[in-house]
């Protein structure tokens, strides 16, 4: 790669690069994903300074992993004697490409996309940024493949350049960030080791994920000093089954987690207030019954999970509000039954004697402590079904998990079960309370101001990064409590998603996010913007690096 890129200007260098990348398929879950960490490592070892010191680029195997996927590192060393260090990292998987329906063929081809899309008529927008030449088209130009391309850039700069710079860069390339996010929890153990075999001094890990304009004609670009969390809050349902000839006498897990939903899917009440933030509502991502086959017997259990942001808010703070949702929703499901009931039985002049529609809720940590005091094993059955269920998708060997001990209940009441499946992403940011975090804000404050008198552009400098990254892993703000909190309602939390939170912690790298600039992310239309992406942001960072690693000129 570095023949073909080697005479070319900054913009060009990104520009090829980005478009190679984006040529490699690597849809998450597929063997693409190594695929990509191949190239990415044949990309790294044809630059000059790797051909000096091949040790200098190497793999990690993730764990376990079934697909063989690894983590791609490099490190390249300034002059000094300095152990400063900057850690520059990315994703290189992407979302799948079944959304571009016809055009599947050319996803992974931005020239065949950008003449496809200058002659498109289904978006006047589309059309003109395809015909101005300013955007590159395809899967990943935007999530993330020009990132990676961003950083590739400058760690040949600094390779070339390394009397700019009195400390090291590494570069890691992280697969699985679009759903279980192990690459770079498998990376924590290796930074940890490198900063103990070495005595590096970690100042900043700079991520360059996406990002977009916030609303329609917002002028800003966003510097974002830290990562919002994830977490993921199912609801398991037991109802009462009935014959639907005698539909009122059963009580339908479907309407519980149906009334569930409308309280909860995109309810701003939901949401955190913090100052200056963007805050997005819980969203539904999986919502139906566990039939497998039509017949006339209403459903027995209902399974619901939401998307849920997190800012500030810790995993106790959601589960309150969860868990009183949960309660009031129970007593509406009684209420309305009832209000049902009655009609139904004047209707046709029946007995008012009708039968109850109580529902217990319990947190998973409350269910489990209940049947314990029945006798139960827990920790016995709940291993027993990991065992019995290994390669079932995660969540639903969750839920399979809550069913299990569900029916050792003696009660056999009706219930709710509110508990945490994965992907669990910490939250963390700059707190600007020590030296440190101080001098990571003066040098994006330095750079941004800069950036905004010769370019003309306008920054916005926020905390929360507002898409799931992996830079939630470098650090973490939760406290041992709030995280206990969140294993005890976590089903086999070390066998199904052991995030290694006491590493994390140990890590503590404050992450930034410098991110290349596009639209229409994880669809089929989604495009990077390539002249403040392959030119601004490159400058911006290379320009923050040197600020921060001490020789900038």
């Amino acid at each position: 790669m570095y023949q073909q890129i080697k005479d070319l200007s900054l913009f060009e260098q990104v520009e090829a690069m980005t478009e190679s990348l984006v040529e490699t398929l690597s849809i998450n879950g597929t063997t693409g994903e190594v695929d990509i960490a191949e190239k990415v490592e044949q990309i790294l070892r044809s630059f000059p300074y790797f051909q000096q010191h091949p040790e200098a680029v190497w793999t990690q195997a993730l764990p376990h992993d079934h697909l063989g996927r690894k983590n791609v590192f490099a490190r390249v060393k300034g002059t000094g004697n300095s152990k400063k260090t900057v850690i520059f990292h990315s994703h290189i998987d992407t979302v799948g490409i079944d959304d571009y329906g016809k055009q599947i063929g050319m996803a992974n081809n931005p020239k065949e996309l950008l003449h496809f899309f200058s002659q498109w008529d289904g978006s006047q927008e589309v059309q003109e940024h395809a015909q101005s030449g300013d955007w590159m088209f395809g899967r990943g130009a935007l999530d993330m493949k020009s990132g990676v391309a961003v950083h590739l850039s400058n760690l040949l700069y600094f390779s070339q350049h390394p009397d700019e710079v009195d400390g090291e860069i590494i570069f890691m390339a992280n697969p699985v960030e679009e759903n279980q996010h192990t690459g770079v929890i498998a990376a924590v153990d290796e930074l940890i080791r490198l900063r103990e075999e070495e005595k590096l001094q970690y100042v900043v890990a700079i991520n360059n994920d996406y990002i977009s304009p916030l609303y329609p004609g917002d002028p800003k670009k966003y510097i974002y000093t830290g990562a919002g969390g994830k977490l993921l809050p199912c609801f398991y349902v037991y109802g009462r089954e009935t014959h639907v000839g005698q539909t009122l006498n059963g009580l339908d897990p479907t309407l519980v987690t149906a009334e569930l939903n409308r309280r909860i899917n995109n309810n701003m009440d939901f949401t955190e207030q913090v100052d200056g933030e963007m805050v997005i509502p819980p969203s539904a991502l999986y919502h139906r019954d566990t039939k497998s086959f039509y017949n006339v017997q209403t459903s027995v259990t209902s399974h619901l999970y939401f998307n849920v942001m997190v800012l500030e808010a810790s995993p106790q703070d959601i589960m309150k509000k969860l868990k009183e949702t949960a309660v009031s929703t129970a007593a509406w499901t009684r209420d309305y039954y009832i209000q049902q009931y009655t009609q139904f039985a004047q209707s046709n002049d029946f007995p008012d004697m009708m039968p109850s529609w109580e529902m217990d809720v319990y947190t998973y940590e409350e269910f489990c402590e209940k049947l314990s005091a029945q006798g139960v094993d827990v920790k016995q059955v709940t291993a027993k079904v990991v065992e019995e269920n290994s390669g079932m998708e995660l969540r639903q060997l969750c839920f399979e998990i809550v069913d299990r001990l569900r029916q050792l209940d003696d009660s056999g009441k009706p219930c709710m079960v509110i508990f945490y499946a994965p992907p669990y992403c910490p939250h963390n940011y700059l707190k600007g309370d020590s030296k440190g975090d101080q001098e990571v804000l003066q040098v994006i404050q330095n750079v941004t101001a800069k950036c905004e008198q010769e370019k003309g552009e306008v920054f916005a400098v926020k905390r929360f990064f507002p898409y799931l990254t992996d830079s939630s892993y470098l650090s973490l703000h939760d406290t041992d409590e709030e995280v206990a909190s969140l294993i005890d309602n976590f089903p086999e939390w070390e066998r199904i998603y052991p995030v290694p939170v006491k590493r994390i912690r140990e890590l503590n790298v404050p992450a930034i996010n410098v991110g290349v600039y596009g639209l229409d992310a994880h669809r089929w239309t989604e495009r990077v913007y390539k002249p403040y992406s392959f030119d601004t942001v490159p400058k911006m960072i290379r320009e923050m690096t040197g600020q921060w690693l001490g020789q900038s000129k």
